[in-house]
């Protein structure tokens, strides 16, 4: 008779019982799909429990990068939309679609990093430490303390009249 040589896992198994590389592959990319848009819809409650206000609000979730769509009230709130979303964990980018419904002044973004306090951070933009309450307003609701920030957080910084 002799040797006879298979490739391994090519096919299903005997009888039907498991299954093919490929139909594995496609369940896991399935259930991937569903946590990913389980994820946006948990995003999409999150920025509606904060009283973000956004019409037609949509989030998509492909792997680490997210898209979002809507109507923000205003530039404000579009930016801490973007924040809530990009600072969520699992996600490394947004690609914000969104429109504006009253126009405002594009605040800057700060990436905080080991050491950095709101003061500090103030400082740095404003020239005046004393600012920080202004930084710490424009990211409410995202932040409940002035001073609990993170490395990797990053915040809205604003325009000052």
């Amino acid at each position: 008779m002799g040797l006879f040589s298979f490739i391994k896992d090519a096919g299903a198994k005997i009888f039907g019982i498991g299954k093919t590389r490929a139909q594995e592959a496609a369940e896991a990319a399935a259930e991937e799909l569903k946590l990913e848009e389980a994820a946006a819809k948990r995003l999409e409650q999150t920025i509606v429990d904060l009283d973000l206000q956004v019409e037609n609000l949509n989030i998509h979730i492909d792997d680490d990068a997210a898209t979002v769509t809507g109507e923000a009230f205003n530039q404000a709130t579009k930016e801490k939309v973007v924040l809530v979303i990009g600072n969520s964990n699992g996600i490394a980018m947004v690609d914000d679609q969104m429109t504006v419904e009253n126009e405002e002044p594009v605040a800057q973004f700060h990436t905080v990093v080991s050491g950095d306090t709101l003061g500090k951070i103030a400082k740095s933009y404003y020239g005046n430490a004393m600012k920080y309450p202004e930084i710490f307003e424009a990211n409410k609701p995202m932040l409940k303390d002035p001073n609990l920030i993170y490395p990797g957080q990053v915040l809205r910084i604003p325009v000052l009249d």
